[in-house]
């Protein structure tokens, strides 16, 4: 045993391994790049095919697909919206209307929020203005009137 060890310490290694050989090159490995809105449909489609089945014949689907998310300009939610408007004024309901018109019912509300349609409180608010305005313009009108009905009775003699 003794032997065996001595033999090798005085050996020099004729070879040089194959890891010193060749440059320490590695391969680059591709990351997983964060899918965009475009990308979401294509990536899940692609998975879905690539995925095993179940072991039961009839593969499961959902019932409703989902698409990748549309970004809608200002003026799209606008229309979107007034569509929605003429949709409830006929008589529809919201879920119906939002459903005609493409979107959820969560995106309406932010849409409609983000609008800045007003609130009951706003509305409020600007009844009570309304009316105070209403009731100034009254007292004026009525302040022209009896001037002008002690003019004319001047002019009559009435007075």
């Amino acid at each position: 045993m003794a032997d065996l060890k001595e033999t090798e310490a005085n050996q020099v290694p004729a070879e040089v391994p194959v890891k010193e050989q060749t440059p320490d090159v590695r391969e680059k490995v591709a990351k997983p790049r964060k899918r965009t809105g475009k990308q979401g449909g294509a990536v899940r489609a692609r998975a879905a095919r690539s995925a095993p089945q179940a072991s039961s014949s009839k593969a499961v689907t959902s019932p409703t697909a989902r698409t990748a998310r549309k970004i809608y300009s200002k003026k799209e939610r606008a229309l979107k919206l007034g569509e929605i408007e003429k949709l409830i004024g006929r008589g529809e309901s919201i879920r119906a209307a939002v459903q005609k018109a493409g979107i959820s019912e969560q995106t309406y509300y932010q849409w409609k929020k983000a609008a800045g349609q007003t609130t009951p409180s706003d509305g409020l608010k600007d009844l009570v203005k309304l009316e105070e305005e209403n009731a100034r313009l009254k007292t004026l009108l009525a302040d022209r009137l009896r001037n002008e009905n002690a003019e004319l009775r001047k002019k009559l003699g009435l007075a």
